[in-house]
C-alpha cells in the first residue's frame, strides 16, 4: 500500500468522547481537523465502560427500587429476565457499531483516519492503517493526545497466559459465570458485582485493602458492602492473590491462591485494580518523553514536558480525573484553548472566565451505581483537612427526609456535607442511598459555585422530595 501525508490544523489521536468533543470544538472555531482511532469511535466508554455497565445495572436498581414500594414488592419477587438484560445492553452499544458516530463526524466536518496513531517527531503522526497501508499527518497548530486508559493487571506469574475478565469482558460478557471472583475494590469492582450477583453468579470480591471505594467517605464504602453482603456476595478484605492458573485448558475453572493461604475455584475473574494510560506505543519516545507514562499537563492542558506548547493531553491520559464527564469538560476546554492560540487571540487563563477558561478542578462529581448508589463532589471531610482547610462534616440520615420515605419503605442512606468555616462554604457533598444520583448536579452547583452556606437557606426543595436532604443538613449545621 502507498503512503499519503496530509496536513490539518489539528490532529486527534483518540476518537472516545474526549476526542471526539476536542475535534468538535476546534473545527467549529474554524481549524481543520482530522481524528485517528484504531478500534470504535466512542471508545472505553461507549462500549466496554460507562453506557454498557450502566445498561446491565439499570434492571438490578431498578428492581431494587421496586421492592421497596408496597403494592410492587411482591410483583418483581423473581428473578431478572437475563437475555432481556443483554439484549438491553446490546441495543445501548449499538451492538458494538460505530456508523452513528460515523455518521456524526462527517456532520460537524471533522475528518477520520481508521488506524494505529503514532507521534514521529514534532507535529507529526503516523498511522498504520487496517490495510496495511501508512498516512503521515502533519499538524499546522497543535496534537491532542486523547488515548485514555486501560485495565491495569497486576504482576502475577503466567497471567499474559490465562484468559480473564477486565472492565471489557465484564461488560460485555452474554453468558452468566456460575461463579465469579472480582478483585478490587474500587468503581468497577462494586459496579460489576453489583450487577453480576443480580444476573445469577455466585460473587467473591477479594479486595487488598480493608474497605470498598477508599478514594470517598468512609461510610460509602460501608454502605456498599452491607448492602453486597446482604445480595449475598462473599467480601474478603485483606487479600491479594499470589496465584491463578486454568484448570483444563483455557476454558477451564479458575483456580486461585490468596495471600492468606486461601485457595477458590471460580468460572471467571474479573481483575478490577486500576487504570494505566495508552501511552505505551504512541510514539512518545520520538518527542523525548518516556512510553506508557501519564501526560503531565498545566490548566490550558499543554503537556509541559514539550517545547513549544503543539502537544496536549486531555481526558484520562493526564490522570487528573479518570471520568467520562470530566474528560469531555477538559476538552471543552482544551478544544477553544488551542483555536484561540492559533489565532493569535489571547486566552483567559482567569479562573472565573467565561469563554476560553483554565480548567477548574474544586468540583469533580462521581456516582457509583450500586445498590445503594453513591454521589459524592469536591472534598472528603479528610482531604478538606489534610489540604489545611478548618471544616465542619455535618451528617444527616435520610430515614428523616419524608421524600425519602415516599421513595422507598425502609430507606437507608446517609449524606454528609463538608464546610469550610473560614470562608463559609461547602467544599464537599456525599450521598449515599436509592435513587441519588440525580442529586448531585445540585451539589456540583454549591460545590463549584462557592455559594455561601447562609444563601443556601433561601434554596428552597420542594415537598416531598428526596432534595430536602439539603435543609435537614442546614438545620444540622445550624444546630
Amino acid at each position: 500500500m502507498s503512503d499519503t501525508s496530509r496536513t490539518y490544523d489539528v490532529v486527534v489521536i483518540g476518537a472516545g468522547p474526549v476526542g471526539e468533543n476536542v475535534a468538535d470544538r476546534t473545527r467549529a472555531a474554524g481549524l481543520s481537523t482530522v481524528i485517528v482511532e484504531r478500534e470504535l469511535l466512542g471508545g472505553e466508554c461507549s462500549f466496554w465502560a460507562c453506557e454498557p455497565s450502566k445498561a446491565l445495572l439499570r434492571p438490578v436498581l431498578a428492581r431494587a427500587d421496586a421492592r421497596r414500594v408496597p403494592g410492587l414488592r411482591h410483583a418483581v419477587g423473581g428473578p431478572l429476565d437475563v437475555p432481556a438484560v443483554f439484549a438491553h445492553r446490546d441495543v445501548m452499544v449499538n451492538h458494538w457499531h460505530d456508523e452513528d458516530q460515523v455518521e456524526w463526524l462527517n456532520s460537524v466536518s471533522v475528518d477520520l483516519v481508521r488506524g494505529h496513531g503514532r507521534l514521529d517527531g514534532p507535529r507529526q503522526v503516523v498511522v498504520s492503517t487496517p490495510e496495511g497501508g501508512t498516512v503521515r499527518l502533519n499538524a499546522r497548530q497543535a496534537v491532542a493526545v486523547c488515548t485514555g486508559t486501560g485495565a491495569a493487571l497486576p504482576d502475577l506469574p503466567h497471567l499474559d497466559t490465562l484468559r480473564y475478565w477486565t472492565n471489557r469482558e465484564a461488560t460485555s460478557a452474554d453468558a452468566v459465570p456460575r461463579r465469579l471472583v472480582v478483585v478490587g475494590g474500587g468503581v468497577v469492582a462494586v459496579e460489576m458485582a453489583t450487577a453480576w450477583r443480580a444476573l445469577g453468579s455466585e460473587v467473591t470480591m477479594l479486595v487488598r485493602g480493608g474497605g470498598l471505594l477508599t478514594r470517598m467517605e468512609s461510610f460509602a464504602g460501608e454502605m456498599v458492602a452491607d448492602e453486597l453482603r446482604e445480595a449475598g456476595v462473599d467480601l474478603r478484605f485483606g487479600t491479594a492473590v499470589t496465584s491463578v492458573t486454568r484448570v483444563g485448558g483455557p476454558e477451564g475453572v479458575v483456580h486461585l491462591v490468596s495471600s492468606d493461604g486461601g485457595q477458590l475455584e471460580a468460572d471467571e475473574i474479573l481483575f478490577a485494580t486500576g487504570r494505566t494510560p495508552q501511552t505505551g506505543d504512541i510514539g512518545l519516545e520520538t518527542i523525548g518523553l518516556t512510553p506508557g507514562e501519564w501526560l503531565t499537563v498545566d490548566d490550558t492542558f499543554q503537556v509541559t514536558a514539550v517545547e513549544d506548547g503543539w502537544l496536549y493531553a486531555v481526558g484520562d491520559v493526564n490522570h487528573r480525573a479518570l471520568l467520562t464527564h470530566q474528560g469531555k469538560y477538559q476538552a471543552r476546554i482544551a478544544g477553544p484553548v488551542i483555536a484561540a492560540r492559533a489565532q493569535g487571540e489571547p486566552v483567559d487563563t482567569s479562573r472565573w472566565g467565561t469563554h476560553v477558561a483554565t480548567a477548574d478542578s474544586a468540583a469533580l462529581p462521581q456516582v457509583v451505581f450500586t445498590d445503594p448508589e453513591v454521589a459524592s463532589v469536591g472534598l472528603t471531610a479528610h482531604e478538606a483537612e489534610r489540604a489545611g482547610l478548618r471544616v465542619k462534616a455535618v451528617d444527616h440520615n435520610f430515614a428523616g427526609v419524608a421524600g425519602a420515605f415516599q421513595y422507598a419503605e425502609g430507606f437507608r442512606g446517609r449524606a454528609r456535607m463538608v464546610i469550610d468555616l473560614d470562608r463559609g462554604t461547602v467544599v464537599g457533598v456525599t450521598f449515599v442511598g436509592p435513587g441519588i444520583a440525580e442529586l448531585l448536579y445540585s451539589a456540583t452547583v454549591v460545590v463549584a459555585g462557592e455559594v455561601p452556606v447562609d444563601r443556601l437557606w433561601h434554596a428552597v426543595p420542594a415537598f416531598p422530595t428526596i432534595s430536602e436532604v439539603w435543609l435537614r443538613l442546614l438545620e444540622a449545621h445550624r444546630g
